[in-house]
Order: C-alpha cells, then structure tokens, then sequence
C-alpha cells in the first residue's frame, strides 16, 4: 500500500464549490483509492492506493468527481508521505525563533521553476512574506505580522510565478506527518 496526501488550493470543506467532509472522502475512494481520510479542513487529503502508479490516476479521477458534485475547479499537487516527511528531516525553520512570525509555511507547487536558490532569501514589497528555501517542488517561507495583517505566501508565490499554489503551515505537515506516517 502507498499512502499519499493531496493538497488542494483554497478548498476550505463545506463552502460554496467546496465539497463537505463526506462528498471530499467520497469522492477519493469512488476514484479508486483504498482509503481516504480528510486531514483538517482546509483541503488536505490522506489517501492510500494498492501501487504508486495509481495515485495520479485516482487523483485526476478524484478531481474531476469533485467537480461534477460540487462544482470545485480549485488545483492540487500530490506528495507521498515518505516524502513530506523526508522535507521535515531539512528542518527549514530549525533557526527561526517562533515568536519573530506569524507563521512558518511550506508551500506546494509542480516545480519551483522561476525561482532562484540564488534570489534568497526572498522578500514581498511589505516585507510580510520571506522565502527561505526551495526543493524542485515546495517553497518554505514564513509569514510575518505588519501593522494588523500577516503576509500570504500563496498571494506573494502565485504573483510571483503566475502558477497556481497552495501552502499549509509548518505545524500542519509535522502533525499531518505523525498522525498517518
């Protein structure tokens, strides 16, 4: 058995074009998966496929129930868990005192193409989002407090590189990690 998690972008369960808990379950286990296990609320996945083969095809198949019942057109990428939890092992934030930010992030994409190891770290205009770190397929940044609001990395990513992104904080992959590993 291989178990994946699929990250969805502004999927929050039960809001208008979202699917409720149930029909997001559903519709993993229609398209083939083993077992599906909705991970919070904000769009975040944990399935499991009898071959590694198959978690791009239940994925796909997934997506597109998911738009027939409830009309989402929001992407997702896909990460096994052997994976995410090799990203902990990188220990992007190691050297962050908690107290400094609002948040640390780990944002999903297909390729950090666009993006230079050489560029950071990386900063937003307000300086409330800055990149750290890249592998071939996630963004680790940290969200920082100016004046009432905290920084998007999502906003400051998708404008950067004009693809679609989703992030998670760091706290949710750790406990995503050593809830299903």
């Amino acid at each position: 058995m291989n178990k994946h998690v699929a990250f969805f972008r502004n999927l929050n369960l039960g809001r208008p074009h979202c699917p409720t808990k149930i029909q997001f379950e559903e519709a993993f286990t229609a398209a083939g998966a083993v077992s599906a296990s909705s991970f919070l609320t904000n769009g975040t996945m944990v399935f499991t496929t009898r071959s590694g083969r198959q978690s791009q095809r239940v994925f796909n198949d997934a997506c597109e129930i998911l738009h027939r019942t409830c009309g989402l057109t929001e992407p997702g990428t896909i990460r096994t868990i052997e994976y995410l939890a090799q990203l902990i092992t990188l220990g992007p934030f190691v050297e962050i005192e908690s107290n400094s930010v609002h948040t640390c992030c780990a944002s999903f994409l297909h390729t950090t193409d666009g993006l230079s190891a050489a560029q950071l770290p990386l900063e937003s205009k307000r300086r409330d989002v800055k990149v750290l770190q890249l592998t071939h397929s996630e963004v680790f940044s940290l969200s920082i407090k100016v004046g009432n609001s905290s920084g998007s990395p999502n906003a400051f990513l998708e404008k950067l590189l004009s693809v679609p992104v989703t992030t998670r904080s760091w706290n949710t992959v750790i406990r995503l990690v050593q809830k299903h590993a």
